[in-house]
């Protein structure tokens, strides 16, 4: 086993890193492509790791403010009704439980909002987190590092002492630009995108992961592959 980091909390993305909501994900964004005649194959090569609202304005910047506003709240009402398929990625309820057991504080860092968070949070059956942060919760979604540094201040310890769990490049390059140590999911991006382009540790899922109580004293966690 190979030492990839020594950290004291521990910040996931939701979708694609902890969970897999894909299907449900498909069927929401397959529904607004035909709602607003867009290539679906165009809206999902926007939308991973990006707050629905910036996706939505990126997918459509002839709307309005006002229209995008409409849009976002039809689309938010669909996802959170609509968790079907919502399953838990292997490993992360056992992953989660074991920093429960050991009071290593963690938080999810999603690009989701509250109502859509909190509905696939239940329906996929992981424990729930002290700490959410949401698209509700910032002005910059990711690749911006605001989301990550929220959760880490949220959390109470330095982003630097954080490590980041994510599946996307959008939140990769947050957890980046934010200072977060960083650890990437394979779920829906392969290897070669995540380590050639983002040059970051990569794992097919966390059941692969060991850790060990690194220096107690100083709350410090030893996390290997």
């Amino acid at each position: 086993m190979q030492t990839t980091g020594i950290f004291k909390a521990a910040l996931f993305d939701l979708d694609g890193t902890l969970i897999d909501s894909l299907a449900a994900v498909q069927r929401s964004w397959t529904l607004l492509a035909q709602r607003n005649q867009l290539d679906v194959d165009t809206v999902f090569s926007v939308i991973h790791g990006r707050p629905a609202r910036e996706s939505l304005a990126l997918l459509m910047p002839e709307k309005t403010s006002a229209e995008i506003d409409k849009e976002m709240s039809w689309l938010e009402d669909l996802e959170a009704n609509d968790t079907q398929g919502t399953i838990v990625l292997p490993g992360s309820v056992e992953f989660l439980e074991t920093l429960n057991a050991h009071q290593v504080p963690w938080a999810i860092v999603t690009s989701g909002t509250l109502p859509v968070a909190m509905a696939r949070i239940q329906a996929s059956g992981i424990p729930k987190p002290a700490c959410v942060i949401t698209a509700n919760d910032i002005t910059q979604g990711k690749p911006h590092p605001e989301p990550y540094l929220l959760g880490a201040e949220r959390l109470g310890v330095a982003i630097e002492d954080c490590m980041v769990f994510e599946d996307a490049p959008a939140g990769i390059e947050s957890g980046r630009a934010a200072g977060g140590q960083l650890m990437a999911i394979l779920s829906h991006y392969s290897q070669d995108v995540l380590q050639v382009e983002h040059a970051v540790t990569t794992i097919d899922k966390l059941t692969l992961l060991e850790h060990e109580a690194g220096d107690a004293q100083a709350k410090r966690w030893t996390l290997t592959y």
